[in-house]
């Protein structure tokens, strides 16, 4: 038995016939028949019959038709208490420039649709710096690549993300690496001949490459994403990130997935104990993973895999 089977049996017998009741509901006649057919089969038991003055209900139908008018009422009384109960409070979130150019918007809008009246505020920083705010609990939520965390928070493991060379096709054909852009690959020994934009040590991703890959290029340092995208293209360089790093980038650049062996960062996601989050807070972390998720399913979050706990 389906809701919309109840509001047919309402309306035809509201107007009086299945013509009537068919006009108002903007369905066909044989449509809106079907449906009162498969009604009565499912309860055994004959609704509505015709006569000369149009479709009017049995006497078990009449008693039917009291019962779901009082039942639609409850229904609609306990939507109304859905309402006005809906999850409120501020939640502060924190994400790095490369996971904002990927997921920002879309948590944003997702936040929106299933609780419009929780108030974000989206801070972007560094992975440290916002292990650090969480710690000092001015974010109640965060998204960072290192599990060397404090023992009472809790901790989830996100994403996989796989890192790039990124790079403007110029850049690499003057270093005679055109077969990469057609695997669309590059092994540790290729890129070591080209001059890279990274950012500071203070970031955690350049530990993690320093860590991978010994003697790296590095001609400049530039800790702010936005900057580091347009230097590689005004500079005629290169930079290794995460694919969401070019997502919103301008230029036609080229993005080879760095190999033998690849290079993966995990994404954590962070907060203080679940004990001490509010509502709001455990409602925001449900989001932030659907909208991972979402993305991830989409391919629209390149070299990303969903870590399933």
């Amino acid at each position: 038995m389906e809701l919309k089977q109840l509001k047919y049996f309402i309306a035809v017998i509201e107007s009086g016939s299945l013509g009537k009741a068919a006009k108002n509901l903007d369905i066909g006649t044989s449509a809106l028949s079907q449906q009162i057919s498969k009604l009565e089969s499912e309860l055994s038991i004959r609704l509505l019959q015709r006569t000369t003055l149009g479709t009017v209900p049995t006497p078990a139908g009449l008693a039917f038709f009291q019962q779901v008018q009082l039942a639609l009422r409850h229904l609609e009384h306990a939507v109304d208490s859905a309402h006005s109960s809906r999850l409120s409070g501020h939640v502060t979130v924190g994400f790095s420039p490369s996971v904002v150019a990927v997921i920002g918007t879309h948590f944003l809008k997702l936040m929106r649709n299933r609780y419009p009246d929780i108030k974000v505020r989206l801070i972007e920083g560094l992975s440290g710096d916002l292990k650090a705010l969480v710690n000092a609990r001015q974010l109640d939520v965060a998204i960072i690549f290192r599990d060397d965390v404090d023992p009472q928070w809790a901790i989830q493991p996100l994403v996989k993300e796989q890192m790039f060379l990124i790079s403007p096709k110029e850049v690499l054909s003057q270093y005679h690496l055109e077969s990469c852009i057609d695997t669309q690959t590059i092994t540790h020994t290729q890129l070591k001949a080209l001059p890279l934009i990274l950012p500071s040590q203070r970031h955690g991703l350049r530990l993690l490459l320093e860590h991978k890959i010994h003697q790296l290029k590095v001609a400049y340092e530039i800790d702010g994403l936005h900057l580091l995208m347009e230097s590689i293209s005004q500079l005629e360089m290169a930079t290794i990130q995460p694919a969401g790093a070019a997502l919103n980038s301008r230029q036609d650049l080229c993005l080879l997935r760095v190999v033998e062996p690849a290079i993966e960062r995990i994404n954590y996601l962070i907060s203080l104990s679940e004990e001490e989050l509010s509502p709001a807070t455990l409602a925001t972390k449900v989001v932030i993973r659907a909208c991972v998720t979402n993305l991830i399913q989409e391919k629209r979050w390149p070299g990303a895999k969903l870590i399933n706990t």
